[in-house]
């Protein structure tokens, strides 16, 4: 309901002040357009947007660019160069766990034979074989290598000047052997090849013998430490297994039988299917009972409908085929009557007898309708029987699952204790085996498959990588300050910053959608824009104490910011609710409502406001364009909108159409530049101002605004339209909007300087050589040489303003 307070009728009333004809269909202004300018198809990646930032951006770009290369060259070059070898050792597995079911058991035991091999040849045991077999504490170039960055390395490099080492003697052997140890552990990576039974040893060093040397050192120190590592451990492990599992067989025996024992006394099975049953059937009756309560409700609200003496308007009354021919009988009878009432006093025989006809025909009308209401109260008393009834049920089924929950309790206890046994129990027959298989199998569990090799060149530093990163990273900061910059523009990117720069409550926000999606997009009711108008028009109907604005003009700051779209699609949500509405198109210098709405816009609001519409064209004025939705269309552009929008006429025409429909809605000329809304929100009871995403600045919707204010205006608040989250566009080419407005709509004829002559002469000539003058016309002010020089001095004065600002 648009308000409390107002009763909501009929389109049009017999009596009403300007009730006439809706207009006709002209085929050549029925065109597929809502008067909308969506975004840019953002499916993909918008390379001429990203090269004019990258020309905008240029020296900032080039500067962090070569800073990126310098950077990277001179890292490079104070990075000690390193190389790096690699050997390979196969970790082998007993041979007898070729059987299938010793196999599927031991595969997660391979798995920590392989991580565990790898953690040994990186232990620091040995690490310390491996410096003893090849002497390392006594070389005082492995000892004391150079720094790994250094910027002395940049004169070493340069002049091949070679750093000093430290002396060997200023440490002990163990002081030595520790610094081997530490630098073979640092140095040292050992990793798992996926899907092999191989592990990769790597060691990287300043010097090249070294870096194989200490690689195939490692694996076959490896070896040798696993031989010297044989033992009879494995006798002593199996019967300490042995007397476990016998413990673990007992308690699980005992536990088992308690469970038996508890199940049976307390009647549940060992499968649980009674729990399933129970939870079954509360859950299929909380569903029904559910179900009973909305239909209890739904037919709640039909009662109480009918009590408040709504009967004759429900549903059920308004679809019965019967009750419908009834009356359309006595609508016809009724017409009968009224027509012969002229020529027949009431009285009369004739008269007399359609009137006995008449009321009984309403007679059974309410009949009818009564006995439709009782069986709606009888279904009524149904529902809530039901409810009753099955309310009745679930506590029943409540009490049954919590004394079962009760008897479950432990027997969960008692189960979950049985499992546990059985699983340790399983787990120590598995080991037993294992042990058993081991004890008896035991063969090489590694052999070097692969030699470490010296290596011919360093691995690092890398030209090439450390300049791709330089690059990377300068060009990320790059776009990061990009982003930054283009964030700070100064237009609105959220609906926040609109509630915050211009004081107003945003009412509603609408999505930005695909150019190619638009025309679905609108006619789907079932889509995010036209669920989003909807949103809109709630708020709209709180936005007062009596409700919805009686009159609400809506404008924005700079043209296409979907101005007409918002009464188009108000429009069509405030009649769903079965409110008369009433469309004025009051652009009399750019009008789209006609092409929205898809009517003739030969006779509209100019026409009105300079008297130059007929008796016989009157019909012609309101157009009804969808039910409930009637269109005044703004006519043939006048030279002069402001002053025909602020005479006495217009404020006259809104007062009459205010008090015949139920709302009305006015779309304006924006506001930067003209002077049309202001005077129109002076006449309108609420404004809604059109804020679009990304497009009018900050600093003009400010201006617009206060110029709304100063005018007297109730603005009410904003709509935020073409909102894209997380999208960044920079717009060059907001300033220029408001250019060439009276050009839009090349189509629609315009009245010329003398308003009566163009008229008549537009008469003469027809609708299509009428628009094919006037287009052709606007053709030629467009391609005239004052134009197109006046467009060039435009365009190169940008292009300074961009390039002053680049520098």
């Amino acid at each position: 309901m648009l308000d409390r307070q107002r009763h909501i009728g009929a389109p049009h009333g017999g009596n009403g002040p300007l009730a006439l004809a809706g207009g006709y269909d002209d085929p050549r202004l029925l065109i597929q357009d809502y008067a909308y300018e969506p975004p840019q198809q953002e499916g993909g990646i918008d390379v001429l947007r990203l090269f004019l930032y990258v020309i905008h951006y240029r020296w900032l770009l080039a500067t962090l660019v070569a800073v990126g290369l310098v950077s990277a060259l001179a890292i490079t070059m104070m990075m000690t160069p390193r190389y790096r070898a690699t050997a390979q050792l196969e970790v082998l597995m007993p041979s007898a766990k070729v059987f299938q079911d010793i196999e599927v058991t031991a595969e997660s035991s391979d798995m920590r034979a392989f991580l565990t091999a790898r953690e040994k040849l990186s232990s620091r045991s040995l690490a310390q074989r491996v410096v003893f077999a090849l002497g390392l504490s006594e070389r005082e170039d492995f000892l004391f290598p150079n720094a790994s960055f250094s910027p002395v390395n940049l004169l070493s490099r340069a002049f091949g000047i070679a750093g000093n080492g430290d002396d060997l003697s200023k440490y002990t052997p163990e002081q030595r052997a520790r610094m081997a140890v530490d630098r073979v552990l640092k140095n040292l990576t050992v990793d798992l090849i996926p899907n092999t039974s191989l592990l990769s040893i790597t060691y990287s060093d300043q010097k090249p013998k070294y870096a194989y040397e200490v690689a195939n050192q490692v694996a076959q120190s490896y070896i040798d430490q696993r031989v010297d590592q044989a033992s009879d451990t494995s006798s002593q492990a199996r019967k300490f297994i042995q007397e476990q599992v016998i413990q673990v067989k007992q308690r699980l025996q005992k536990s088992e039988e308690a469970l038996v024992d508890y199940a049976k006394k307390a009647g549940i099975t060992v499968t649980g299917s009674d729990n399933s049953l129970i939870a079954a059937n509360l859950t299929e009756i909380n569903k029904a009972l559910a179900e009973a309560v909305q239909e209890n409700l739904d037919y709640g609200r039909l009662v109480q409908q009918i009590d408040n003496g709504q009967g004759a308007s429900l549903e059920q009354v308004l679809k019965s085929e019967g009750l419908g021919k009834l009356r359309e009988k006595s609508a016809i009878l009724n017409a009968e009557y009224q027509q012969k009432l002229a020529l027949f006093k009431p009285d009369f025989p004739e008269m007399q007898q359609l009137s006995s006809q008449i009321r009984e025909i309403d007679k059974q009308l309410d009949l009818g309708v009564k006995a439709i209401t009782d069986s709606i109260r009888l279904k009524y008393a149904e529902t809530q029987t039901k409810v009753s009834d099955l309310k009745a049920k679930l506590a029943e089924l409540e009490d049954e699952q919590s004394a079962f929950q009760d008897k479950n309790i432990q027997y969960t206890i008692l189960k979950r204790e049985v499992d546990s046994n059985r699983s340790q129990y399983d787990s120590l027959i598995s080991k037993l085996n294992e042990v058993d298989v081991g004890s008896e199998l035991r063969n090489q569990n590694a052999a070097i498959a692969d030699l470490a090799v010296l290596p011919r060149g360093p691995y690092s530093p890398r030209l090439a990588l450390n300049v791709a990163i330089g690059l990377l990273l300068s060009m990320t900061l790059g776009a990061a300050i990009i982003y930054i910059l283009e964030l700070l523009n100064n237009t609105f990117a959220n609906p926040e910053q609109v509630e915050k720069e211009l004081h107003l409550p945003i009412l509603g926000i609408v999505p930005a959608v695909d150019e190619y999606e638009f025309s679905r997009a609108i006619s789907d009711q079932k889509s995010g824009l036209s669920e989003a108008y909807r949103s809109l028009r709630t708020s709209l109907q709180f936005s007062g104490e009596q409700g919805a604005p009686r009159t609400l003009l809506i404008t924005s700051s700079e043209p296409s910011e979907g101005k007409s779209t918002t009464v188009y699609k108000l429009a069509e949500d405030f009649a769903g609710l079965g409110a008369r509405v009433l469309v004025i198109d009051a652009d009399l210098r750019k009008p789209s409502i006609h092409r929205v709405f898809k009517v003739d816009n030969a006779i509209g609001l100019s026409n009105v406001l300079t008297s130059t519409i007929n008796k016989n064209d009157l019909p012609k004025l309101i157009k009804q364009a969808k039910p409930n939705v009637s269109v005044i269309t703004a006519g043939m552009v006048p030279p002069n909108p402001a002053d025909l929008l602020s005479s006495t006429r217009m404020g006259l025409l809104l007062q009459k159409l205010a008090r015949t429909y139920d709302i009305v809605l006015i779309d304006s000329a924006p506001i930067i530049g003209l002077s049309d809304a202001p005077i129109l929100s002076r006449l309108a009871e609420a404004t809604l101002v059109v804020v679009s995403f990304n497009q009018v600045t900050r600093k003009a919707a400010r201006a617009a605004l206060k110029r709304l204010r100063a005018s007297g205006a109730n603005v009410i608040g904003a709509v935020f339209t073409k909102f894209a989250v997380g999208k960044l566009d920079y717009n060059y080419s907001y300033k220029y909007l408001n250019y060439h407005y009276y050009n839009y709509g090349e189509a629609t004829p315009k009245i010329e300087n003398k308003i009566g002559d163009g008229l008549r002469e537009g008469g003469r000539k027809g609708g299509d050589e009428g628009a094919k003058e006037g287009t052709a016309t606007e053709h030629a002010k467009i391609w005239s040489f004052a134009a197109m020089s006046h467009r060039m001095r435009r365009h190169i004065r940008n292009l300074g303003d961009r390039i002053k600002s680049a520098t």
